[in-house]
């Protein structure tokens, strides 16, 4: 399929996807101008303020923008008995790009004003100006085409960032880049990137023409003013009804997932389940990055998702890996009940442990059959990891010692990105994970892991306990489905939605029918 129809069979979505990406970027541009402006104009009033305010802000500009998501969601502040910040969606989105559009509007603000004529400011308080006039009437006028400039770039910065924020189920354009990522499908990166990048160039567009033809008439001075305060008006309306209508609870169930394949297709396969049993309406909050979804959870944005339990054991826990399936899945139930009012329900049957993937020609050359196998090659080699298997207790420092490997050169990606480098021939060994559909669709070999070194990743639904007393039926839901998926079943359904280009939700549907869950 060609980008056009792609566009053309989903012009829907898209319309849809690019409304929130442009909600996004307008709302949180609008905000950091009504906090920007006003900054920078006291900056110019105490210049020592100068330092730590743009230092503070020089700093948000370095944080990575999925830190700073998980920083914000367990941040619950309310106003009102509304909560302003915290949580998932659109609402921790606009908070986090504020922050990023900050810096330049400040320091723009703080920079046009300052560098006004020193003798214009003295002709003003000649005629008698107070500050206040001098402000509104001579500086502001003045420093306008400077502030627009930040604004310009304030806005590029927002359209940028918003497709991440697709990772906190905020909507935007981001949702197709990251589809296309986990499912290796240009396309869908395309049907993301290339609007975003249209609405930046249109954006700068407009606010460059509005820099350009700005002249500093008597007509501009005299309704300078009144332009600042009717536009923040509006934009503080605009903003407050959107704080409003995100914090306002639904009292529906909220089904939640991480951003890959495999938790999509199972965040809609509890997400239909629990709706044909219960008949209690099921909001759908998928493609959380990281642990967002855990953050989420303890924050009361979502209900229920499927965790691993050596991804809760290593990277939530924090404790040291161990062997044994039963014993790690009592501990992470007992830990989860104690330290976060979590729950967790039946296994959902499979185990999705990392799976150390070769090209099947090159097994089938070299005759390998092992881990230990690939690592007496391993020299004349390139690997693949993920950013998630360099960095976790369980992933490529152990992983390299037990088996002895001393890899040529190792490339760190996106995981979605290490089965094309691998197709592709750009790297010999990488670790996937065991039930990716990927792995099917390019005919990879896995590698048996000889050593038993990763610990057991069995697929569980957490659920957080008050949901469950709340809404005693989920739990009988949730125990229906439990042992109904098995490895090979599993791979099937990613490759059904990675290798086939078949929705998630469909895919699931069929399954569930299939299992008798759905009639």
């Amino acid at each position: 399929m060609t980008l056009i129809e792609f566009f053309s069979r989903n012009s829907g979505e898209l319309t849809t996807l690019t409304l929130e990406h442009l909600f996004l970027v307008v709302v949180s541009t609008g905000i950091a101008i009504l906090i920007g402006v006003p900054l920078g104009i006291l900056l110019t009033r105490r210049p020592a303020l100068s330092k730590p305010v743009l230092g503070f802000a020089n700093i948000m500009q370095t944080v990575p923008s999925l830190a700073l998501f998980g920083f914000l969601i367990p941040l619950n502040v309310y106003l009102f008995h509304v909560k302003i910040v915290g949580g998932i969606g659109a609402r921790t989105a606009i908070v986090a790009l504020v922050l990023y559009a900050l810096l330049p509007i400040i320091r723009n603000t703080f920079t046009g004003i300052s560098n006004v004529d020193p003798a214009i400011r003295d002709a003003g308080r000649g005629m008698g100006m107070t500050d206040r006039q001098l402000l509104l009437r001579v500086e502001l006028p003045l420093a306008l085409g400077v502030i627009i400039a930040g604004v310009r770039v304030a806005t590029v910065i927002c359209v940028g960032t918003a497709t991440i924020a697709a990772a906190i189920d905020a909507g935007g354009l981001g949702r197709y880049i990251f589809r296309g990522l986990r499912a290796n499908d240009n396309v869908l990166i395309l049907a993301g990137a290339v609007p975003a990048a249209l609405i930046a160039v249109a954006a700068d567009l407009l606010l460059g023409y509005v820099e350009r033809t700005i002249q500093f008439t008597s007509m501009v001075r005299a309704k300078s003013r009144k332009l600042l305060w009717s536009s923040g008006i509006v934009i503080l309306a605009f903003a407050g009804l959107v704080y409003f209508i995100a914090g306002k609870s639904t009292g529906r169930i909220a089904v939640g997932s991480k951003d890959f394949t495999e938790q999509v297709i199972l965040g809609e396969i509890l997400a239909q389940a629990i709706e044909a049993k219960t008949g209690t309406e099921v909001v759908r909050r998928f493609d959380l990055g990281g642990n967002l979804a855990h953050d989420a959870m303890i924050a009361g944005e979502i209900d229920v998702y499927v965790e691993y339990t050596g991804t809760a054991l290593l990277a939530i826990l924090k404790e040291k890996p161990m062997a044994d399936p039963q014993e790690v899945l009592r501990r992470v139930k007992t830990e989860y009940a104690s330290r976060f009012k979590l729950e967790w329900t039946e296994p959902l049957g499979f185990n999705n442990t990392f799976a150390i993937l070769v090209r099947a020609e090159d097994a089938k050359k070299l005759g390998l059959k092992t881990v230990s196998d690939a690592s007496k090659v391993s020299r004349q080699w390139r690997a693949g990891f993920g950013q998630d298997f360099m960095s976790r207790s369980d992933g490529y420092p152990g992983f390299a010692q037990t088996y002895g490997f001393h890899f040529q050169e190792i490339r760190e990606m996106d995981l979605s990105l290490t089965y094309r480098a691998l197709a592709e021939k750009q790297v010999d060994l990488i670790a996937g994970n065991s039930t990716d559909g990927l792995i099917s669709r390019y005919g990879f070999f896995q590698l048996e892991d000889d050593r038993h070194y990763f610990p057991p990743y069995d697929a569980v639904p957490v659920a957080r306990q008050a949901t469950l007393q709340k809404h005693p039926e989920v739990r009988s839901v949730l125990k229906q489905l439990g042992g109904i998926l098995t490895v090979d079943e599993m791979r099937k359904l990613n490759y059904a939605v990675d290798g086939e280009k078949r929705q998630p939700g469909d895919v699931a549907r069929e399954f569930l029918r299939r299992k008798g869950i759905l009639s």
